[in-house]
């Protein structure tokens, strides 16, 4: 990064690895996310709810994995990135208490932008990708300052 708190031409390649994300996502969390979105779905904390459902557990509100593709991107780049565009596509459902890796890589480099592409996987007993909860997912991140947008 340059003294102006740019990346430096060169920084980047298509190809580069997105250092991986892993959490474990409990009960908790569940009931966290579900607060601070106002989504009250009762699938996604109630046990009683779940169990008349015939699911295995409570379910992963989806869009916590967008939240966790961000954190990914924010955690590599700093607070220099801002997360212009992400789409993803649901894959499988993740349930309580597992645990899921974000994984990505650059596809595309300009002057001032990134292009990624990721996946969310559910971690196996032998820490390898057993399934995969959302995938494609592309995002498009900003290189910019610390003091906004792409600023400067």
């Amino acid at each position: 990064m340059t003294e102006a708190g740019k990346y430096a031409v060169g920084t980047f390649s298509v190809g580069d690895t997105v250092p991986p994300l892993e959490r474990r996502i409990g009960l908790a969390d569940m009931v966290a996310y579900a607060g601070a979105t106002w989504d009250w779905y009762r699938l996604h904390y109630d046990p009683e709810y779940v169990k008349k459902a015939q699911v295995p557990g409570p379910v992963v509100d989806g869009q916590v994995f967008g939240a966790l593709l961000v954190e990914q991107i924010q955690d590599w780049l700093g607070p220099q990135s801002f997360v212009h565009k992400l789409d993803f596509t649901f894959k499988a459902l993740v349930f309580a208490e597992e645990i899921v890796r974000c994984e990505g890589s650059v596809t595309e480099v300009g002057e001032d932008y990134l292009v990624l592409e990721q996946r969310v996987v559910v971690v196996g007993p032998d820490g390898e990708a057993a399934r995969v909860a959302a995938a494609p997912a592309r995002a498009r991140v900003l290189l910019g300052t610390p003091d906004g947008p792409a600023a400067g």
